[in-house]
């Protein structure tokens, strides 16, 4: 709790400390707001992310001056801090702010940069969706036995995108043992809101079954080098909806992770009426209602009603892991315990709590984020093996 009386700005702390950020850096962005926080979420989110920019501005002049003295790895390690404290700076921003295009585009410039520089095998990739597509990034892991990689599909939440998985080093995790990612901003998140305008919807299995006849066709063609039956999908935080929901009805997954449960959405938004938990985002109901394509808050909680895995995960029939924070501020444990209580069909259900001993009790872990991103890897890869 760097802003002590403001969770919303802390966890940006939180999740820039746990995804390859630096502390001073940091602390150099926070302090000058330090007063404003205290203001609540919504105000002075602009002049966060002005104070946040200062510090990423001087990392890119940084940057490009070693880049041009031949420094790459240095020039694209500042590229990368430079785009995480970007993006966590944007996220908190309100739907209406006319610099919020703007400023997610930068957060991909700069990574791409990184990339560049960093030679990682990272590449751009679009899955057409109904009459327009919806953006990924396809990380290619080396094989590990000669044969084609398994593959896991990583979704979003409500407010995070595709350039936060990559700063979560879990499709790193993964290709550490062998296995290809593709991270998707489905309708809703990241780049497909922000710059397509693609909003969410419940039956996310259209999603899934877009992602998989992309990696089939993408794999016959010998564009990707992955076994089209061996996938995998990984969803966070509102992502622990979404997933389960997919894996449920889209039988080409064989196997799904809610990292962080969310098994009752429209319950929460409806206990978040009455100010029951802690909100994600600044500007809540603002973003809320732009994610999803309501006009007004009643519409948007008469959609929230549909996103709920009552009667839905009793069709899951492939291995299913859940994780979760036993603090979470977000979403209530007792989610997590609906999900796995009611997954009686899944051959391999798993529930993952993790407590104050070993950290990680936070929203979607993100206290503690690497440990738990290497724990749900090893998972994947032992089912995939399971299943071979």
């Amino acid at each position: 709790m760097y802003f002590p009386t403001n969770y919303v700005w802390s966890m940006a702390v939180v999740a820039s400390l746990n995804n390859g950020g630096l502390i001073d850096e940091i602390d150099r962005a926070c302090k000058p707001v330090l007063e404003a926080s205290r203001n609540g979420d919504d105000a002075g989110t602009d002049l966060l992310y002005a104070s946040w920019e200062a510090v990423a501005n001087r990392l890119i002049r940084e940057a490009e001056a070693d880049e041009a003295a031949g420094r790459r790895i240095t020039a694209g390690d500042k590229f990368y801090r430079a785009s995480l404290y970007t993006s966590q700076a944007e996220r908190l921003q309100s739907p209406k702010w006319e610099g919020r295009n703007a400023a997610y585009q930068k957060s991909i410039d700069l990574l791409f940069k990184h990339i560049e520089l960093a030679g990682a095998p990272v590449r751009k990739i679009e899955i057409p969706f109904e009459g327009s597509s919806m953006p990924g990034y396809f990380y290619q892991a080396e094989s590990l036995d000669g044969r084609p990689t398994p593959v896991v599909i990583q979704w979003n939440g409500l407010d995070s995108t595709k350039e936060m998985m990559y700063y979560s080093q879990f499709p790193q995790e993964l290709a550490r043992r062998g296995i290809s990612t593709l991270m998707v901003d489905t309708p809703g998140s990241g780049e497909a809101l922000r710059l397509r305008g693609l909003k969410s919807r419940f039956d996310t299995e259209v999603w899934a079954a877009a992602c998989v006849d992309l990696i089939e066709s993408a794999a016959a063609s010998g564009d990707i080098a992955v076994d089209p039956e061996r996938i995998g999908l990984v969803g966070w935080s509102l992502g622990g909806y979404y997933a389960p929901r997919a894996a449920a009805f889209e039988k080409r997954i064989k196997q799904v992770v809610a990292w962080g449960a969310n098994h009752n959405w429209g319950e929460v938004q409806h206990g978040r009426v009455n100010r029951e938990g802690e909100n994600p985002v600044p500007h809540y109901w603002d973003h809320v209602m732009w994610v999803w394509g309501a006009d007004t808050k009643e519409e948007f909680l008469a959609t929230a009603d549909k996103v709920t895995l009552n009667g839905v995960v009793e069709h899951i029939t492939v291995p299913f892991l859940i994780t979760h924070g036993i603090g979470d501020r977000q979403i209530n444990v007792k989610y997590a315990e609906q999900s796995y209580e009611q997954a009686v069909n899944s051959p391999k259900r798993q529930l993952r709590i993790f407590d104050e001993s070993e950290g990680g009790t936070e929203h979607i872990s993100i206290d503690n984020m690497l440990p738990v991103a290497g724990y749900i890897a090893d998972w994947v890869q032992e089912t995939f093996a399971e299943q071979a």
